[in-house]
């Protein structure tokens, strides 16, 4: 090789260092500008939330200024006896009326109690059927005490099935 041809070898080689050079300044320029739009935009966001941040910084603070303003007004006995008070008036008037309705209640047993009382002395005055006698009475409790069943009483002493359990719930065995 000679001295002409590597110096034309040196200078491809220059040209070639010289172009990457300038591709490399390229890309890093190209690079660095996408960075600093991400930056831009990035700082843009950071601002907007700094923003954000004292708008809700001052809101706060104007709440907790209301709330102490508030809280001055009345003390805590205070808002409990305030609380107190209103629901004692609205639970006084459904008092009032769960005690009428204990009192009707209590006349309402009173009355049927009352009405009880009488149609059983009615009851014991109307006369026991004919077919029905003192021995019949004593026949029928002993046969039911004994585990026979109304129906085969009633053949048995030929009675009646209610005549039976008129018996039987007479004398409160049934």
């Amino acid at each position: 090789m000679n001295l002409q041809d590597f110096s034309f070898h040196i200078e491809y080689f220059i040209v070639i260092l010289g172009a990457i050079i300038l591709y490399l300044l390229y890309y890093v320029f190209t690079k660095d500008a996408e960075y600093s739009k991400n930056i831009r935009s990035v700082a843009s966001v950071v601002e907007d939330l700094n923003r954000e941040l004292y708008y809700l910084k001052k809101k706060l603070d104007q709440t907790k200024g209301n709330i102490e303003e508030n809280s001055q007004r009345m003390s805590d006995d205070e808002i409990y006896q305030e609380i107190e008070r209103s629901v004692y008036d609205m639970v006084h008037p459904l008092s009032l009326a769960i005690k009428q309705l204990q009192n009707n209640i209590h006349t309402i047993e009173h009355d049927i109690q009352s009405r009880i009382t009488e149609l059983e002395s009615g009851v014991k005055q109307i006369s026991i059927p004919a077919s029905v006698h003192g021995n019949d009475d004593e026949k029928i409790i002993s046969l039911f005490q004994q585990g026979v069943s109304i129906e085969t009483i009633s053949k048995e002493l030929r009675l009646s099935q209610p005549e039976v359990e008129f018996v039987l719930k007479i004398n409160k065995i049934k």
